[in-house]
């Protein structure tokens, strides 16, 4: 397989580490490929965040899905399991079963598959792992969009 590099936002907080990866202003999402940014992107989400998107920062975090939605592909990766983000954190209020309710409701609207990684570390395997298949894929992703009847 042809080698890639992965691109990582400069807002990032708390980046994965990837070798070669590269700092630089995405227009949307945490994660990409360099030379693919308009094309792949990857949304990463601690429970934490995901909760506080979903929450006070709803309005902004639909606003990104509407843009993610226009990528050839795009993801959402949580570092946690379904049970464990059906426990809350305790700084929130929201209902855990409408948290992940909108999570797959948006996913669903938008067509930006949300996966649920376990923990960081599988998150970052998987964010991996997603870039690399799209790298693989990509050629086939394109063409298959372009192919769905409209209508």
């Amino acid at each position: 397989m042809d080698p890639f590099t992965i691109a990582i936002d400069t807002r990032e907080q708390r980046p994965y580490e990837y070798p070669g990866a590269e700092r630089k202003t995405l227009p949307t999402g945490d994660y990409s490929i360099v030379g693919l940014e308009d094309q792949v992107a990857i949304e990463r989400k601690s429970k934490t965040d995901a909760y506080g998107s979903l929450g006070q920062g709803r309005a902004r975090f639909r606003r990104e899905l509407e843009r993610l939605a226009e990528f050839d592909y795009a993801a959402i990766v949580v570092e946690d399991s379904v049970p464990g983000f059906l426990r809350r954190p305790s700084h929130s209020k929201m209902n855990p079963r409408s948290a992940i309710g909108s999570l797959l409701a948006w996913s669903v609207r938008y067509r930006v598959p949300v996966f649920f990684a376990g923990d960081r570390a599988h998150g970052q395997a998987l964010t991996h792992k997603l870039l690399q298949m799209y790298h693989k894929y990509r050629g086939e992703v394109s063409r298959a969009c372009l192919q769905q009847p409209v209508g």
